[in-house]
């Protein structure tokens, strides 16, 4: 008997999952970080077969056993990147006298999506520190849109949220613009209370942008007008990667939230739901299948299959 490893590698930490051939959870365990991009591809190397080594011994098995793994991570995506991070892993195991048959790095957004519709079609919609959206039709063929990085992308993500928000603090300090409850919580959770500390706080001590975004969210519940005219602008955004993707899924498919800001129920959710149900006529909203690391599962049976 083949059994297959699933690995949801993230930034901060990464789940694994061991399954039979049949896709029957076994064994779940986690782990470090696993994103090549951010950390040492050693250190990275050694985290994944740790991970795998659970799992295996969980089952008093060989690595001989294991038909297939599949790795989903940042940068997957990108066949260069992927192919980087599983000549290293090879090396690596071959450093430890040992080999696994099949393995595959991927996006990590792929096996999310694989995971969300236990492999059928549909649409994950993502919005956490950043934003991005992805598809797969009823042929099997993916879709991505957005996903640019700060710099130039992630509208109605966490960092573009978090950024107005932070603007419209510096207008109020400056009295350049409203007043905004915002300015009062940016005062007692993060100590910030003039306009020269956060200019010291977000360009000399790598202030996390992303995290004052819960904070707007929280404050529009509460009626404030700019942090309401904020989110509606980001919802917006959200919406035309949704009108996009729906161009390329002809018109009627489901969408699941993927995300810290838009999976659990908030104002922002909830504001993101109404206008999906008002504007976008055939998408409904639904709730993931399963988890990322159960999608690369999904994956490594197809290696297995072909």
């Amino acid at each position: 008997m083949k059994y297959l490893i699933g690995i949801d590698g993230g930034g901060t930490g990464s789940s694994c999952v061991i399954t039979d051939p049949g896709g029957k959870i076994l064994f779940r365990c986690k782990g470090g970080p696993t994103n090549f991009l951010r950390y040492d591809i050693d250190e990275v190397c050694k985290t994944l077969y740790s991970l795998i080594n659970e799992c295996r011994k969980s089952q008093k098995i060989s690595f001989k056993d294991i038909g297939g793994v599949v790795i989903g991570t940042a940068g997957g995506g990108r066949e260069k990147d992927a192919q980087f991070l599983e000549n290293h892993f090879r090396k690596y195991l071959r450093s430890k006298k040992t080999s696994i048959k099949s393995i595959k790095v991927v996006d990590d957004g792929i096996i999310a999506l694989e995971g969300a519709f236990s492999g059928g079609p549909g649409c994950i919609l993502i919005s956490g520190t950043g934003s991005i959206i992805y598809g797969k039709n009823k042929k099997g063929k993916y879709f991505r849109l957005g996903g640019y990085g700060n710099r130039i992308g992630d509208e109605g993500s966490g960092y573009s949220i978090g950024r107005k928000g932070l603007n419209a603090v510096a207008k109020n300090f400056d009295g350049r613009g409203e007043k905004t409850m915002l300015t009062g919580y940016l005062r007692r959770h993060f100590k910030i209370n003039t306009g020269q500390s956060l200019i010291d706080k977000i360009y000399r001590g790598n202030f996390d942008i992303a995290s004052f975004a819960p904070f707007v969210i929280k404050v529009a519940g509460k009626k404030d007008k700019i942090s309401i005219n904020i989110l509606n602008d980001e919802v917006g955004e959200l919406l035309l990667h949704l009108k996009a993707m729906k161009k390329l899924l002809n018109n009627k498919f489901d969408v699941a939230f993927l995300g810290s800001l838009i999976s659990g129920k908030n104002y922002y959710t909830d504001l993101l739901k109404k206008k999906i149900n008002r504007e976008l006529k055939g998408v409904k909203i639904v709730k993931p299948e399963n988890s990322p690391e159960v999608g690369a599962v999904l994956l490594a049976r197809q290696l297995i299959k072909d």
